[in-house]
């Protein structure tokens, strides 16, 4: 038989449940602006009706509903949204990284402009075609020395700025790997809470949210998979479990960072990068203590997409065949070829000509016009301290071809149609007072400028830049296309890429984030559920004081 306050048990659950509602509506709406907050929900579930099936059940023509009871309070979230977030969220992270390594390296190289490299390189091939009209004047020699000083500073100044933006790029990179270990700590840490509470029926949906939160901000570094894993004890149906982290290498093998199941089994990025080839050798990783483990270790080959690869490709790593590579490496090799070329060949044809003689003195064979270091041109390129001292030491003048015998003028006339030229032996015949048939002839005119026009025609000429054959101006285009396109592209998967995100993170938003309109219409709904509830509370005391004082007083 049931008992005579079935309705006030009844009604006392719904203002209960109703009231769970509202304090979640309320937690709702408090947390509207709350970054990576997900909107919870009260499951209502039908508390089990009377009577429960038994041998003794009394007879009641069918099951009598005895109220409702809060199920659960779940978060409204789809995880298939998540996944796809953090893809695009990766790429976003990689292609932003590499673009705006790539914008800095063309801001550095400022080309197409007036103050570019490439522009200085056609004002000294103008200033030495200038030099060739007026060879006697100072003030064609004065400039043509600026010129060449303006392309020795600014060779300096690109190797020193770019090598500066490299050294920056180590340091970002070692800010990145702590904060993606500090990210892969944060995790593990609430993995351990949310595996403290879940067993005990608990659905802990703040610790799930910050899971999110966290897991967003690590797949923008590293290319990351997750697996959720089910906690032991008596977990709620909704419970959602800690998770595993993965990270996915580019051939499909997968390395596990985070094991859901065991708090202890944390992997974690080592802090001390192998540079020890001033580049990105392999990356090793440690355990939770610190201590290195010694079964795995990445080249950059196998590094899993994410801003950490973007900016370990800036600053240059190791390649499968020993070599470096990356972006500024690179740029930076390409640099100091065209230095070396280019100085090389000034070198080569200066040395080759006359200086400007003063009155009554034999004019003399040239040394060389710039000096660096082979090994470091782009960095050590200078004008030569003898040019720098006296301006007559420009060998604008070419051999007076009269005062060369016979079979020497024929030898330097092959010589100089040879390509490329012999350089060494054109210098080592020009120095030979044997070559000359008399010595009271001049070697070289005054207002001679033939050799400064081989200097200024040396634009034209193919040089071997590791391998391949190109002028300066036509090498240097190459390489400053390459990088623009380059750019191009990053800039067009960047975009690409934030628009995905975009949209994914609207559709996410538009299941998990908190509409303040809706949460008002629920709480209004709750409030007349808790108050109708109240209202039955209500109707069934009166319905008690009729049966409890109003009936079997008929007659008094």
């Amino acid at each position: 038989m049931k008992s005579t306050f079935h309705g006030l048990e009844t009604a006392r659950r719904a203002m209960m449940t109703q009231q769970y509602a509202l304090h979640t509506t309320g937690h709702n709406i408090a947390n509207a602006n709350t970054p990576g907050y997900t909107r919870q929900r009260v499951n209502f579930t039908q508390t089990e009706p009377y009577p429960n099936v038994g041998m003794n059940r009394p007879m009641l023509p069918g099951h009598l509903g005895t109220g409702v009871k809060a199920g659960s309070i779940q978060r409204v979230r789809e995880h298939f949204l998540d996944v796809q977030f953090r893809n695009e969220n990766n790429k976003a992270g990689y292609y932003g990284a590499k673009y705006e390594s790539l914008t800095r390296m063309e801001g550095i190289l400022n080309e197409p402009s007036e103050q570019g490299l490439a522009s200085l390189i056609d004002q000294f091939w103008g200033a030495m075609q200038d030099l060739n009209g007026d060879a006697d004047d100072s003030g064609a020699r004065a400039v043509a020395r600026r010129r060449a000083e303006e392309i020795a500073n600014t060779f300096q100044y690109l190797n020193s700025s770019l090598t500066t933006v490299q050294d920056d790029y180590k340091a970002e990179i070692d800010v990145t790997i702590k904060a993606a270990n500090s990210l892969l700590e944060q995790l593990n840490n609430v993995n351990k809470q949310i595996r403290s509470a879940e067993p005990h029926g608990y659905v802990p949906n703040d610790l799930y949210d910050e899971q999110d939160r966290i897991l967003d901000q690590l797949s923008q570094i590293v290319d990351i998979e997750t697996k959720r894993e089910k906690s032991s004890g008596q977990p709620n149906n909704v419970a959602e479990g800690a998770v595993s982290v993965f990270m996915k290498l580019p051939n499909g093998e997968k390395l596990q960072l985070i094991d859901g199941t065991n708090g202890e089994a944390l992997k974690k990025f080592n802090e001390e990068m192998d540079y020890s080839e001033g580049a990105f050798n392999e990356l090793t990783f440690v355990d939770i203590n610190g201590n290195g483990t010694d079964d795995e270790s990445i080249k950059f080959d196998k590094l899993a997409r994410g801003e950490l690869k973007a900016l370990i490709e800036a600053f240059g790593y190791i390649s499968a065949d020993g070599s470096t590579k990356g972006t500024y490496p690179e740029m930076l090799t390409n640099l100091n070829e065209m230095a070396l070329q280019f100085a090389t060949e000034m070198n080569n044809i200066h040395s080759i000509g006359f200086t400007l003689n003063a009155v009554g003195e034999p004019s003399e064979l040239g040394g060389a016009f710039f000096e660096f270091d082979p090994a470091n041109a782009a960095a050590t390129l200078k004008v030569h301290s003898d040019i720098m001292g006296n301006l007559n030491k420009i060998t604008a003048a070419g051999v007076n071809k009269d005062a060369l015998t016979t079979d020497a003028r024929a030898e330097y006339e092959t010589l100089m149609k040879e390509f490329p030229k012999n350089y060494e032996r054109i210098r080592e015949l020009l120095s030979d007072d044997g070559s000359y048939r008399n010595p009271d002839i001049p070697k070289s005119f005054s207002g001679d400028g033939s050799n400064a026009l081989l200097m200024s025609n040396a634009k034209d000429t193919l040089m071997n830049f590791n391998g391949q054959t190109a002028t300066i101006k036509s090498f240097y285009q190459s390489v400053i296309g390459e990088m623009a396109v380059k750019t191009q592209e990053a800039g067009r998967m960047l975009g690409s890429s934030e628009s995905l995100r975009g949209n994914v993170e609207f559709q996410r938003q538009s299941v998990s984030n908190v509409s303040l309109d809706e949460e008002m219409t629920m709480m209004i709904q709750f409030q007349h559920a808790y108050n109708a509830a109240a209202r039955n509370i209500t109707m069934v005391d009166e319905m008690l004081d009729r049966i409890i004082n109003g009936m079997g007083v008929v007659g008094r």
